[in-house]
C-alpha cells in the first residue's frame, strides 16, 4: 500500500539529496530507484515539465490528464522543482540546491550544461564533493571522446549500436528489438550504481566525481558474451531465435495454450523432462544421451521436444515440472496480475491517480530486511515542490515569488 506524504525519511539512502535534471526513461529510471530507497530526489523540471507528463497515456475517465501512466511509473516517490535554466534567476537557484546535494544528475546531449554556465565544472566549485551524473548516447568527452558524442540517442539506437539487437531474434537473419526500453532502463541501473560509488567514495575522501555513462556501452555490457565468442571461439553471434546457442534444451517450446520455457540441459534434469513428457527413449538415444551430443545436435532436439511438448497445456506442464527443473511458462501481463508470486513479493502496487481511481505500476525489486524500499507516493504534480524547496536553501519569499510567476507566465502564454 502507498502512502500520499512524502515519507523522505525512510529507506537505506535517506540521507543522500540528488538534483535530477534528468528527462524521459533512462535517467529517470535511475533516479527512480534511488528514489525508492529513501533518496531525496528533486527533480529539476523546465516550466512546461518533463515532456513525459504530456505524453500519457491517461485513462478514459481520468477527469484532470495531469501525471500519464509512463510519468507515474519512473517519477515516483521524487519531488519536483520548475525552474527556468535559461534565466539567470533560474540558474543561481539550481546552483544554490547543488551546494548541499549529494549528485547532480543529467541526459542532456553533450555540451547544453556547458552553454548554461552549469558544466561540471562550474558546479565542483560550488560543491567539491559533489558527484555528477551524465547519462548520454555515446558517453562525454571527459572519459573517452567518440566520434559520435554529439549524435542524440534513444533507446532502440542504443540497442543497435550496443549489439544487443544483433543476438536477438527468431532466426539468424532477422535482428530484433528486444521489447522492454532496455536501451534506456540499463543505461539507468548503470547510473543509479555509478552515483552510489562515487557518493560513498566522495563521503570517505572529501572529493565528487564525473560519471560518465554512455547508452550504447551499457547495451554491450549486457552483450558480454558475445565479446569473449569473437575474441576466444573467432565468431560472430547472430540471433538465436528462444534457443541458446551452446545449451539445449534451454529456451521456448510450445504448449496447446501457448509456451514455455525450459533449461534442462544437464543430465539429470533432462531425463526428469523427458519422463514428464511421454520422451522416455531421448536420454538413452546416443544423438542425446549427454550434453555435448545434445547441442551438436540441439536443432533435431529442439524439434522432437515441441512435438511432445505441444500435447500439454502450460497449467499441466508446470504441474509435472514446475520445481523440478528449472521451468517457466512465458507470462503475459494478465497472467502476472493473477500470479500469486507477483502478489506476496509486492512487484505490482498501487499508486494514487489524480482524476481517477488508483492505477497499478511496477514494484520495488531490491528487497531489503531492514530498509525495505517502497513506493510511497505518486509522482509529484508540475513544481509541487519548488516553494518548499527553495525556502530550505535561502531564498527569500519574493525571489520564490519571481521564479513561480515566470512558471506561471509560460504557462499562459506569456
Amino acid at each position: 500500500m502507498t502512502s500520499n506524504t512524502n515519507g523522505h525519511g525512510e529507506g537505506s539512502l535517506r540521507d543522500i539529496r540528488i538534483i535530477d535534471l534528468t528527462q524521459m526513461l533512462a535517467g529517470p529510471y535511475g533516479t527512480m530507484l534511488l528514489a525508492d530507497h529513501g533518496a531525496d530526489v528533486i527533480k529539476i523540471e523546465p516550466l512546461e515539465g518533463d515532456m513525459t507528463r504530456r505524453g500519457g497515456p491517461f485513462r478514459d475517465d481520468d477527469s484532470q490528464r495531469i501525471l500519464g501512466g509512463y510519468f507515474q511509473s519512473v517519477d515516483r516517490n521524487k519531488k519536483s522543482v520548475c525552474l527556468d535554466l535559461k534565466s539567470p534567476a533560474g540558474r543561481e537557484a539550481l546552483k544554490a540546491l547543488v551546494r548541499d546535494a549529494d549528485a547532480v544528475t543529467e541526459n542532456f546531449r553533450a555540451g547544453v550544461m556547458e552553454r548554461l554556465g552549469l558544466s561540471y565544472e562550474v558546479l565542483r566549485e560550488i560543491n567539491p564533493r559533489l558527484v555528477y551524473g551524465a547519462l548520454r548516447g555515446f558517453g562525454d568527452r571527459r572519459t573517452g571522446a567518440s566520434p559520435y558524442v554529439d549524435w542524440p540517442a534513444f533507446d532502440v539506437v542504443a540497442q543497435a549500436m550496443g549489439g544487443i539487437m544483433a543476438i536477438t531474434g527468431p532466426n539468424s537473419v532477422t535482428p530484433t528489438k528486444v521489447g522492454p526500453g532496455v536501451g534506456d532502463i540499463v543505461p539507468g541501473l548503470m547510473l543509479a550504481f555509478g552515483v552510489l560509488a562515487a557518493v560513498h567514495n566522495a563521503r570517505r575522501t572529501g572529493v565528487g566525481q564525473f560519471v560518465d555513462i554512455s547508452m550504447v556501452d551499457s547495451m554491450l555490457a549486457v552483450c558480454e558474451r558475445m565479446v569473449w565468442q569473437h575474441s576466444v571461439e573467432g565468431l560472430t553471434p547472430g540471433p538465436e531465435g528462444n534457443h541458446h546457442p551452446f545449451l539445449c534444451p534451454f529456451g521456448m517450446f510450445p504448449t496447446s495454450d501457448g509456451f514455455v520455457t525450459v533449461a534442462a540441459q544437464q543430465d539429470a534434469f533432462f531425463k526428469t523432462l523427458c519422463e514428464a513428457i511421454g520422451a522416455d527413449a531421448l536420454p538413452v538415444d546416443p544423438r542425446f544421451s549427454t550434453q555435448p551430443e545434445r547441442t551438436e545436435n540441439r536443432r533435431q532436439l529442439i524439434e522432437i521436444l515441441s512435438d511432445h511438448t505441444k500435447r500439454f497445456s502450460k497449467a499441466e506442464l508446470m504441474a509435472s515440472l514446475g520445481g523440478r527443473i528449472p521451468f517457466g511458462p512465458v507470462m503475459n501481463i494478465a497472467d502476472i496480475e493473477a500470479d500469486p508470486h507477483f502478489a506476496i513479493r509486492e512487484m505490482i502496487v498501487d499508486v494514487e491517480q489524480p482524476g481517477s481511481t488508483p492505477i497499478r505500476i511496477a514494484g520495488v525489486p531490491i528487497k531489503m530486511t531492514e530498509t525495505p524500499g517502497r513506493v510511497r507516493r505518486r509522482s509529484p504534480y508540475l513544481g509541487e515542490d519548488t516553494r518548499a524547496e527553495l525556502a530550505r536553501i535561502g531564498l527569500t519569499d519574493a525571489e520564490i515569488q519571481n521564479l513561480i510567476d515566470s512558471r506561471a507566465a509560460i504557462a499562459h502564454g506569456g
